[in-house]
Formats: structure tokens, C-alpha cells, sequence
């Protein structure tokens, strides 16, 4: 575990910038340098001498370049434990330099990956001398540093440079460390690459990125996002983003991104209290506050349409800690920065979600994406009367709503505009008792609203409560056994109803 002195240097990278002050600050400190392709012209190009691995290992580089470093004189110069007699004896019996630091990276998986689908280009960027160097250097700490990202660049110049190319055992291992972090990121991208049919029965993810929170879901409980928040947002104004406004983040964009007229949403607790179509964006937000302005209370305000200074105005008359928008009018933005810790958000790109995964017991749950919505052509209408051509545009408005909220969940809509929610309860007839009573204490009429139910709306006395409250149209997926029983209730009282055979169960 003691200090190590650099006097031997391996360099093979694909990015070379950053590059050049670490080399320069090696070739200061009398380090002999070795490289091979292009970093070797790239060191050559600064006026510093460096070894050819070819010239180390008498062997040139083959396979259009698949193989250069797979040498034993490279890895028996890593991989050599310098306090071992036999070991030594042997590098020196075969003429094998000790290699005490490795800069190495990897051929761009992900970024090939990213910008094309021709299998040949993907394959090619599958690098194996790289790993294998890594992972070489990274097992053999006790004697070598090892540099696998240009992300350590800075880290490792500052290294070098206070400790004159002296490294000690803890700067090793965490340097070691980072470099298994780089290699298994790697493998998992490339194994989730090859599986994606799912053939092979395993659960691999790899996130580099993350922050660390103010605290989780409590004070009492540590938090962390993994993740890369700013290819999403950009931060305007506000405090820190905690833990609990991440998951009401997440669940505000994946409402709004439902819409396709201006449309807004307010999220408490990753429920949405309010929610509306308008022809505008002040006029959405009015509407969709008026769903329910009491909740609306610290929420989160979602939109798809850029946020101008007449819709500001009205959304800083209440409190609230997020907002969302595809952009700001300047002026609306100086209205909005009134608040101090309010946190103005603008979307870069849509979170790109095929699976949703969670920890349960002592292992993981996955399961696709809920990406479907029903559609009014292929609807099931299984009563006498159907739904008008405005109630059709209130259900499918409706369905866009339910399939947001936990179940169990009901909501009445009119004209694109959520008016009562009932949700997260054990029973479907109280979440639709909820809903009634939400839009009755906010003055809402009922009369000619929709409902949509995210699951099964099997009986009788859930109809007749609809009905007494004024509901005209229903939708639900159907397939329950006691289907016949809504639907009997449904013709009695001249309701609407159409199956989707899509149910929205949210947990």
C-alpha cells in the first residue's frame, strides 16, 4: 500500500481532447511514454518523444486494427505485481517493461449506437483491447494508476502535477474504482444492445450521471436522481430540485405530453387536480385551476405551449413550487422570478421511456411503457345510444386523464376540462363518489359530463351514481364478467358507453 512512483506511461485514446497537458506535465516529470494509431501521432504532433507499441512488442498492428495492444509484453507490464520476486524475475527473463499508468478510453458504443442502425458501424465500436486494458490496470492498483475516462482528465493532471507523479494507494483505488464504473456502464450498454428482444432473462441498467438531493421522499431519508436532468430541463430561476419534485416533474410531463391543443396541468403528489384544453395558454391554466384551486396550492404547473406575460400574470397570483413550459416571453419570465425559490423550468427534449422499472421485495419489477391510449374508431359501443361527436372528444380528452392517476381512478370531464377526480381508492364507486363530490364543491354542473374509469365499471349502482350526477357517456376498457350489469344500467338511463379493451391500472 505505499506510494508509487510514474516512470512509465500506456496512452491509447479515442478523444484526445484534454489530452495534451496531462502528456506535456508525463513528459515534464521524465515519464517514457508509449502509445500506439493515432494517439501516437497525436504525441509525436506536440514535439514529444514516444515508443511505438509496436516497437515495445515486435509486432505490428493487425486486423484493421482489432488487434494492437493484445500483447503480453503490454499486459505483463501492468499486470506484473512489483512486490513479487517470481514475478519480476519473469518480466525481466522476458524483456517486459513495468507500465505504471494507463490512459486509456473506449470506442464510442453508445454515441454509434445513437446515430445509426447499421449493424456493421455498432459492432465495430465494441472495443476489447480497451477493456481489457482498463480492466487490467484497474485489478493491478496495488501498482498501477489507471485514467479510463477523459471525464478524469482534470483529476488526474491535478494528480500529477501536486504529487510531482507520485501516486498514493487511496488515489489508485479510487481511480481504479471509475475505471470498473466505465467498463461495466459499457458492457451493460453493449449486452442491452444485443438484448433487446429480451431473449436473455436479465436485469442491467447503467446511469452515469447523478446528483445528489437535499434528501428523499422525507427528511430522514437520503436521496439521489441518476440520471441526465439537464438533457431534459433547464433550470431559470428557483432552489434546489428535491426528490419529491422529481417524481411530480416526471408525472407532469408525461400528462401534458398526452395533448396536442395548448393544454395545461396541475400536479400534486403526481396526481392531476386540475387539467384542460384551451385556445389558449392563460385560458388553459384558468380552466385547469379551476378544477381544483384549493390542491392547485404547491403544486406543479405543467404546459405545451410557450408561457406568455398574460398567463404569468395570472399564474403569480397563487403559490406554487414548479412550472413547465416549452419557453417563457421575457416579460413572463420577470413576472414568474418574483418568487424567489420558485423553480421555472424549460423542456430541451421528451424523457424517452420504453421500460418502467421499480424495486420491489428484494429485487426488480420491469414492464413496458403505458403508451396506448383507445381509439374512438375502434371503440366497442355496447349500449343503444352513442356518444355524440363532442361527448366522443370528451372521453378521449378523459382517457388521457384517468390513465395519469392511481388507481383506482375515475374522472369527469366536460368540455375538455377536468371538473372531479377520484383517486387511489380501494373501490371504484368511492373514487366515483370522490370525483361527484370534488366538481359539486367547486360549483361545477354536471349535467352532460363525461366519465372515464382506468379499470373495470362492472355494476349497477356505479352507473346509477353517474347518472344521478348527470353523466351522459362513459368509457371504460370492459371484460369484466359482470359487464352486462353496467351496460343493462347504462340503456335504463340513456347512457353512452364504449369499451377501449385498454385498462390504465397505475400503482
Amino acid at each position: 500500500m505505499s506510494d508509487r512512483k510514474i516512470q512509465s506511461a500506456l496512452i491509447s485514446v479515442f478523444y484526445k481532447d484534454g489530452l495534451e497537458p496531462i502528456v506535456r506535465k508525463l513528459h515534464e516529470l521524465g515519464v517514457t511514454l508509449i502509445s500506439t494509431g493515432g494517439t501516437e501521432t497525436f504525441i509525436r504532433s506536440l514535439n514529444i518523444p514516444v515508443t511505438s507499441v509496436e516497437a515495445l512488442t515486435g509486432f505490428p498492428e493487425i486486423l484493421g486494427g482489432r488487434v494492437k495492444t493484445l500483447q503480453p509484453k503490454i499486459f505483463g507490464g501492468i499486470l506484473g505485481i512489483r512486490s513479487l520476486a517470481e514475478h519480476q524475475s519473469q518480466m525481466r527473463e522476458h524483456d517486459i517493461p513495468g507500465i505504471d499508468l494507463v490512459i486509456v478510453d473506449l470506442y464510442p458504443f453508445e454515441e454509434t449506437l445513437a446515430s445509426t442502425d447499421s449493424e456493421e458501424e455498432i459492432i465495430e465500436k465494441i472495443d476489447i483491447g480497451g477493456v481489457s486494458l482498463i480492466r487490467a490496470a484497474a485489478k493491478n492498483f496495488n501498482d498501477v494508476l489507471v485514467c479510463a475516462s477523459r471525464q478524469d482528465y482534470a483529476s488526474l493532471l491535478s494528480l500529477l502535477s501536486d504529487k510531482q507523479g507520485v501516486t498514493g494507494y487511496a488515489d489508485r483505488k479510487l481511480f481504479a474504482a471509475r475505471a470498473f464504473n466505465q467498463t461495466s456502464h459499457y458492457d451493460t450498454a453493449i449486452f442491452n444492445y444485443f438484448n433487446r428482444d429480451r431473449q436473455v432473462s436479465a436485469f442491467k441498467q447503467s446511469i452515469m450521471q447523478s446528483r445528489s438531493l437535499r434528501y428523499g421522499e422525507n427528511p430522514h431519508q437520503q436521496g439521489i436522481f441518476y440520471g441526465d436532468f439537464n438533457s431534459l430541463f433547464s433550470q431559470l430561476h428557483g432552489k434546489e430540485i428535491s426528490y419529491n419534485n422529481l417524481v411530480d416533474i416526471d408525472a407532469a410531463v408525461r400528462l401534458i405530453d398526452e395533448f396536442e391543443n395548448p393544454a395545461c396541468a396541475v400536479i400534486k403528489h403526481t396526481n392531476a387536480c386540475g387539467c384542460a384544453e384551451a385556445d389558449n395558454v392563460a385560458g388553459a391554466w384558468q380552466r385547469a385551476l379551476a378544477g381544483d384551486p384549493v390542491s392547485a396550492f404547491g403544486g406543479i404547473v405543467v404546459f405545451n405551449r410557450k408561457v406568455d406575460a398574460s398567463a404569468a400574470a395570472r399564474i403569480n397570483e397563487i403559490f406554487f413550487e414548479v412550472i413547465i413550459a416549452p419557453g417563457y416571453d421575457e416579460e413572463a419570465l420577470a413576472i414568474l422570478r418574483q418568487k424567489k425559490n420558485r423553480i421555472i423550468l424549460t423542456r430541451n427534449a421528451k424523457p424517452e421511456t420504453r421500460n418502467v422499472f421499480k424495486s420491489v421485495l428484494n429485487g426488480v419489477i420491469e414492464q413496458d411503457a403505458d403508451t396506448k391510449l383507445g381509439d374512438a374508431e375502434k371503440w366497442k359501443v355496447v349500449t343503444n345510444v352513442a356518444p355524440t361527436a363532442a361527448q366522443a372528444a370528451d372521453l378521449l380528452f378523459a382517457e388521457k386523464c384517468v390513465k395519469h392517476l392511481k388507481s383506482n381512478a375515475i374522472v369527469l370531464v366536460k368540455n375538455r376540462q377536468l371538473i372531479g377526480m377520484g383517486c387511489g381508492q380501494t373501490s371504484r364507486i368511492d373514487a366515483l363518489k370522490q370525483a361527484v363530490n370534488k366538481a359539486k364543491s367547486f360549483g361545477f354542473d354536471l349535467s352532460g359530463s363525461v366519465l372515464a374509469s382506468d379499470a373495470f365499471f362492472p355494476f349497477h349502482d356505479s352507473v346509477q351514481l353517474a347518472n344521478e350526477a348527470g353523466v351522459k357517456a362513459i368509457l371504460q376498457p370492459g371484460g369484466s364478467v359482470r359487464d352486462q350489469d353496467s351496460i343493462d344500467a347504462c340503456n335504463q338511463f340513456a347512457i353512452a358507453m364504449v369499451f377501449t379493451g385498454i385498462r390504465h391500472f397505475l400503482h
